[in-house]
């Protein structure tokens, strides 16, 4: 509305500024030649009167006197030039005719000389003001040429342009007004329409399958809108039975491929088990005289798969069970440096420059944070490795704990890098590769990230930023 009526503002005061200089335009026209005619009048009355023969010499006689009083009653500069355009008489009191007087150039002659009317009107403009000047022939009583008429420099009349100035400013303050009830009525409609809209786009923007959406109460007063809510709570229900459903069906195939894989884990200690059963059976022998060094060979064999097969169900356990968090106020540098004392590895070093960060945490998720992100420090170090070095750090920075561990291991392959923190993933001989995963969504439910540098065959640095939570 508002660019309809600055478009309409400019295309009407163009209109207008044209319309305005064509009438005045024709209003100056008109008033010079109405000028033009009454001096002419005056002239022609004067040269039928008179008894002077009507030469160069004669003119300056006869209009001696009588110029200054048609120049007086016309308000007007009146000059009188021979057809050679030489001056012969002028209405000015202190002008007198030398070698040095104005003349008419022969261009101005020529076309004085072939114009219809015998006239010409030539037009300056001085400083930004426009003059006009009236060039016509005075003829005796039998139409010929005895002279030219002058009417120089009479300026335009300003009344028009006052006028125009007038309109444009009456025409600015109108519209003026008319762009400030525009805004006034586009606040107003905005309550109404655009409010609305801009609250339904938000909702619209927000709208995720992986969150529960509100919905948009109906508070539009447009049938239209209302409809588009109603369309938009629709959705929303919709999302959240398929999100429901989805979830459902995502963690079904979960289970069933973490099934398979504990399932897979546990056969893969079973086989030897079987195989050294059998064997044992078959060679058993109580009288040969080392069968208690045999016997104890084959405990320890079969106490090894056992382990195996433990740790696997111990592993998935930890997995689906992750126990709601007990958060409790702690010193996080504390708890940290004494979970670092279980490991026996004198080539861990702590650094941490304040005494105490206090967080409200679950202290077991923290435990096993640091717990799992240490040990695969100290399984990434060769063993035959010179020089072996693990740094845990902890820092305050913007209400936030950053724990450090850098180690100077083989680091990551560069094709498993995307996967080192999905569930069933991992690079070493034994374990089911959920400890990463584990901890990762510890980390997440307490809005904060774990991100990784490595650099592979010089070492990897993790980054866990937690929030500090004190209420």
């Amino acid at each position: 509305m508002v660019i309809l009526i600055i478009a309409t503002s400019l295309l009407l005061i163009t209109i207008s500024i044209i319309q305005y200089k064509n009438v005045a335009k024709k209003y100056n026209q008109r008033r010079i030649e109405g000028m033009e005619m009454y001096v002419k009048k005056h002239i022609d009355y004067m040269l039928s009167t008179t008894d002077y023969p009507l030469t160069d010499d004669n003119i300056k006689i006869i209009f001696k006197d009588k110029i200054h009083e048609i120049s007086d009653i016309q308000n007007a500069e009146i000059q009188i030039y021979s057809l050679n355009g030489n001056l012969i008489k002028s209405s000015k009191e202190s002008f007198s005719v030398e070698k040095y007087s104005p003349t008419v150039s022969k261009f101005i002659l020529r076309l004085v000389n072939s114009s219809i009317d015998k006239r010409f009107l030539e037009v300056k403009t001085v400083n930004g003001i426009k003059y006009r000047s009236s060039y016509s022939l005075i003829k005796n009583k039998k139409f010929k040429p005895i002279a030219i008429l002058k009417l120089p420099n009479i300026p335009d009349d300003g009344y028009y342009e006052k006028e125009l100035n007038s309109f444009l400013i009456r025409l600015v303050q109108v519209y003026s007004l008319m762009i400030a009830i525009a805004f006034g009525l586009a606040y107003i409609l905005s309550s109404f329409i655009t409010k609305p809209i801009y609250d339904f786009a938000e909702k619209l923007r927000e709208t995720s399958l992986n969150q529960k959406n509100e919905k948009i109460p109906f508070s539009a007063k447009i049938k239209e809108i209302n409809m588009l809510l109603i369309a938009y709570n629709r959705m929303t229900e919709e999302l959240e039975r398929n999100a429901i459903v989805l979830a459902q069906n995502e963690r079904d195939l979960a289970w069933r491929e973490m099934a398979k894989q504990v399932a897979h884990e546990i056969k893969n200690p079973l086989t030897p088990m079987r195989l050294t059963i059998q064997s044992f059976q078959r060679k058993f022998n109580p009288e040969e005289p080392n069968i208690r060094q045999k016997l104890n060979d084959f405990s320890e064999s079969l106490i090894q798969q056992i382990d195996t097969m433990s740790s696997v169900a111990s592993a998935f356990s930890d997995f689906a069970s992750m126990p709601a968090q007990q958060n409790e106020l702690l010193n996080v540098v504390e708890v940290v440096e004494l979970t670092l004392d279980i490991f026996h590895e004198d080539y861990i070093v702590f650094e941490c420059a304040e005494k105490e960060i206090i967080s409200k945490i679950d202290r077991t998720q923290l435990i096993r944070i640091i717990t799992n992100l240490v040990k695969n420090a100290i399984q990434a170090i060769p063993c035959d490795q010179e020089t072996k070095m693990i740094l845990v750090s902890i820092k305050k920075e913007n209400n936030q704990v950053i724990i450090v561990i850098k180690d100077n291991g083989t680091g990551i392959n560069p094709e498993h890098i995307d996967n080192i923190f999905e569930p069933k993933f991992t690079t070493k001989n034994s374990g089911m590769g959920l400890g990463l995963g584990i901890i990762k969504n510890i980390i997440e439910n307490y809005s904060g990230t774990i991100t990784f540098e490595t650099k592979y065959g010089r070492g990897t640095i993790f980054t866990v930023i937690l929030p500090i939570i004190n209420s």
